[in-house]
């Protein structure tokens, strides 16, 4: 056999390897976990994103991989009592999305890998010891929303003359909120802004606390936690209502009368995560892969509810936006 020849029945026989090796195990598929902070139709976008990268990889569903799909739809219970079910069923490997979510996995399994395929600040929530060797059986992809905070205040005051005073919902079961509210508050100082928190701990606080920021607040910050995900449609009716400009982090929110938002783009986080499930499924360690960081970061405006709250955007604003909803 001629050298090409090997190499290239070498890099058939590679890619070719996963659906082999789980063959051997008396015809076992490698079972995926996923465990998605929202509803079926708020992740799907999401999980056919992870799907589609997994075929790319040699991966195909129900050929020689088996994907366990769940949905906290924003309740944090329900995150412990999936991860319990799926140390049960002697998953393969656990894919989170979002801060807890992941905990709920951590403190569920020592044994089965994890990937997160975004997590706020998993270093300064303990989710992994560090971002170059996380340790233990998790890895996966920071979101950095900590350290793009005061880019989104920056962004939001562009768009809202004379911006002094700041309020933020804040999901105060979620670890990751008193590092955003340090930052948050950091930044609103930085830039003379008063910022006040507002604690929610259950959907049905939301109301109230919409009735307790009125009149103390010119806009509005909303963290990207699963709780104000899943009720998007809420904060944003009770902050139309109010007549207060939000800036979130992800798109979805905006997509569905949110102002903007500014962060990283979860599509392309869920496909990078396939990357890392990938690796583990042929034999890597998650403790041997760092946690990525994002790549790209978008920013998106949606311009009729600018129009609604009788606010311009600037056009230099409008140029640097990765999308314009009208």
């Amino acid at each position: 056999m001629k050298r090409r020849e090997f190499i290239t029945l070498l890099g058939g026989a590679s890619a070719a390897w996963p659906l082999a090796a789980w063959a051997q195990q008396g015809g076992k598929l490698a079972t995926v976990g996923v465990m998605a902070s929202g509803t079926v139709a708020d992740t799907s976008h999401l999980t056919a994103a992870f799907v589609q990268r997994l075929r790319e990889l040699g991966w195909i569903e129900g050929r020689n991989v088996a994907i366990e799909y769940r949905w906290g739809e924003g309740r944090t219970e329900r995150f412990t009592e999936i991860a319990d079910e799926f140390v049960r069923l002697k998953v393969d490997l656990i894919l989170t999305h979002n801060t807890p979510p992941t905990f709920a996995a951590k403190q569920a399994t020592s044994v089965i890998p994890i990937v997160f395929a975004t997590a706020g600040d998993p270093v300064g929530t303990g989710i992994v010891a560090s971002l170059s060797r996380p340790g233990g059986n998790i890895t996966g992809l920071s979101g950095q929303a900590p350290d793009t905070t005061g880019k989104r205040i920056e962004l939001l005051r562009e768009i809202v003359p004379g911006l002094r005073r700041l309020a933020m919902l804040a999901d105060v079961g979620n670890p990751f909120t008193a590092r955003e509210i340090d930052e948050v508050h950091g930044a609103a100082q930085t830039l003379a802004l008063e910022a006040d928190v507002f604690e929610i701990r259950r959907a049905e606080d939301i109301g109230p606390a919409f009735k307790a920021l009125q009149g103390r607040a010119q806009a509005l910050y909303v963290p990207s936690v699963p709780l104000f995900f899943v009720n998007r449609v809420r904060v944003n009716t009770f902050a139309l209502v109010a007549r207060l400009p939000t800036m979130y982090i992800i798109r979805e929110p905006v997509e569905v009368g949110g102002l903007m938002s500014y962060g990283p783009n979860w599509r392309d986080m869920w496909r990078r995560a396939a990357n890392l499930v990938d690796k583990i499924l042929r034999g890597a360690k998650p403790a041997e892969l760092p946690v990525e960081q994002p790549t790209k970061f978008d920013l998106f405006i949606n311009l009729t509810t600018a129009n609604a709250l009788g606010l311009e955007v600037p056009s230099t604003l409008l140029a640097r936006a990765d999308e314009v909803i009208e």
